[in-house]
């Protein structure tokens, strides 16, 4: 079995959408920063409100990626 090194990185994705559509932002600017990515950790989820409902989405991701 290979042991794995992993170096992290955190993006903060946004979305008028959703939680989903953020994280799903977050990743798709990573992939394009970074190479090897493994895997992603939501660490934090904020959202904005204006008269009483979420009108926007931002969320944290920790992405790990193998190192060469």
């Amino acid at each position: 079995m290979t042991d794995h090194v992993y170096k992290i990185e955190e993006f903060v994705g946004s979305s008028p959408i959703g939680q989903d559509e953020a994280i799903r932002n977050a990743i798709k600017r990573a992939a394009e920063t970074l190479h090897r990515l493994r895997w992603f950790e939501v660490t934090e989820t904020r959202g904005q409100i204006t008269d009483g409902r979420i009108v926007h989405w931002q969320v944290t991701v920790r992405v790990g990626s193998t190192l060469e």
